[in-house]
């Protein structure tokens, strides 16, 4: 009588042929290490084994548990457990414990005939294909979790490009070991085929359709971790509150004064998360008015825990409806808008937005650019302090405008940490250089190099962040007469204030300042 080999277990044939026998059984760590060949594109060495019951539950038990632990490694602070989005995608174990009781061989081929030694059985294919996709979850988790808590870094890993990269190089690694492995049970046929379409098509729905992610960033707590922030909390009371404030704030702008060029200014922060963008805005906004006459006809729109009642939320539709309302008092053709942004920025160009529990959409170059273009807003002064944010160059730029960035469109800004008091960029360029001049040229002159010894004392390691300008033809001129006005009319020195912001804490340059990629 022939033997079978099964690993390292020499079974009779006539036992190997009959998977049902409690003889065709191999012990746990076998199964273990067999579905981690697998899930390397190895052959399983399990042909005419079944797993026990108990065998298969702790199996897959033990998947549940680690790649529940690495998902949570993917996110540096503090995070929930979220078990219904995790469990939704589960759906596809049904759909392949069904296709295989569909697809499979119910029993192995005869010793010597084709097809000898392959796998056969539901319980084995649903065991190994469980287990094939620990290798990849534990390569692209890790690797995610080592980014996101800083474990690697580089300038390179704050691309948003990089993250498809990772996703389509793993995914297509997950659907080709399983498919391998469909193909080892069922052979070339046309069954396996309809198998390998539907894992494909299950992978493509569960993306687009299911957010598998064991554990979720809580917003809330960490909002809430740093120093007792406080948050917002949403309610028909509030949402009223707000559109009382938005409308006594647009209804209270001063009016243009005829034979005088008047500055204007929207100063806008989305970003709830972080203290720095409400201080920095907050300085930015009292720079304008006291340096550039432009008491009353400031607007500062703010999102934070503390300004529900004080600010109008600082959202793309109040940008808007703040530009309109700008227009409606101000001489479109002579008087100046300043336009200051306050944010982190990402690669897109976008400008984060966040006010937990409020959902608020993040601002693009284009969605400004639009708003000024339809208010007829002529002379303008945009600024914007945000990593990746002289991206906004090229979208904001024309004859009639000054564009200032704190970054160009391949570098991070600095300045935007928790324990920050305020950006390199607003810092240097408001809370120093224009409290010296009114020209906004030489502010900006003055400022880079400041930024740039400040960014190597601070170890910034991706690079100079090369703040940029860019200043309209028409504009100049405007600009230069407005600074000889507001000379005769405020003194050109103001004292600077270099160390703090407006609540006096003191300016930290050290490496918690680095930016959120």
């Amino acid at each position: 009588m022939n033997d079978t080999t099964i690993g390292s277990e020499t079974l009779p044939a006539t036992r190997a042929a009959d998977a049902t026998t409690p003889a065709a059984r191999l012990p746990l760590q076998k199964w273990l290490v067999e579905g981690l060949r697998a899930g390397v594109f190895l052959r399983p060495r399990v042909a005419g084994c079944a797993p026990t019951p108990l065998q298969a539950l702790v199996l897959t038990a033990l998947v549940v548990f680690v790649e529940v632990g690495l998902f949570r490694l993917g996110i540096a602070g503090p995070a929930r457990l979220d078990v219904q989005a995790w469990l939704s995608a589960w759906w596809v174990a049904g759909l392949f414990i069904g296709l295989a009781w569909w697809a499979f061989p119910t029993g192995p081929a005869q010793p010597g005939g084709e097809g000898a030694g392959r796998p056969v059985g539901v319980g084995a294919g649903f065991v190994l294909w469980v287990l094939a996709s620990l290798p990849n979850s534990l390569m692209y988790q890790g690797l995610i979790g080592a980014i996101a808590h800083g474990w690697i870094k580089g300038a390179v890993f704050s691309q948003t490009w990089l993250y498809w990269v990772f996703y389509a190089v793993f995914t297509a690694w997950s659907l080709g070991a399983a498919i391998l492995l469909v193909v080892r049970f069922t052979g070339p046929t046309w069954r396996g085929a309809v198998f390998a379409l539907a894992l494909v098509a299950s992978t493509g729905l569960t993306a687009w359709y299911f957010n598998d992610r064991a554990w979720q960033e809580d917003y809330a707590e960490r909002d809430a971790a740093a120093e007792n922030r406080p948050r917002l909390h949403l309610s028909q009371q509030t949402f009223e509150t707000q559109q009382a404030l938005l409308q006594s704030t647009l209804a209270a702008i001063a009016p243009e004064r005829p034979g005088v060029a008047d500055v204007y200014a929207l100063v806008f922060a989305p970003y709830a998360s972080e203290d720095v963008f409400m201080r920095e805005s907050t300085l930015v906004s009292q720079v304008l008015a006291e340096r550039f006459d432009a008491r009353g006809r400031v607007i500062h729109l703010l999102n934070h825990g503390s300004s529900t009642a004080t600010h109008p939320w600082a959202t793309t539709p109040n940008l808007q409806r703040a530009i309109a309302a700008l227009a409606q008092r101000m001489d479109r053709d002579n008087d100046v808008l300043v336009v200051y942004l306050t944010s982190h920025g990402a690669s897109d160009f976008k400008l984060a937005a966040s006010h937990w529990p409020l959902q608020v959409e993040p601002l693009s170059p284009a969605d400004l650019r639009a708003a000024l273009d339809k208010a007829g807003i002529r002379n303008r002064v945009i600024a914007v302090s945000a990593c990746y944010s002289g991206g906004w160059v090229d979208v904001l730029a024309n004859d009639s405008t000054l564009v200032m960035t704190a970054a160009d469109a391949t570098h991070t800004s600095y300045g935007c940490g928790r324990l920050s008091e305020l950006t390199f960029f607003g810092r240097a360029l408001f809370d120093e250089q224009l409290r010296k001049t009114h020209s906004f040229e030489k502010a900006f002159a003055r400022a880079v190099p400041l930024i740039r010894q400040r960014e190597i004392d601070a170890g910034k390691d991706d690079g100079f962040s090369n703040p940029q300008i860019r200043v309209g033809a028409n504009i100049s001129p405007i600009l230069k007469a407005l600074e000889q006005r507001l000379d005769a009319l405020l003194p050109a020195e103001a004292p600077a204030q270099p160390q703090t912001g407006q609540t006096g804490m003191k300016v930290s340059t050290q490496a918690d300042t680095a930016p959120e990629k």
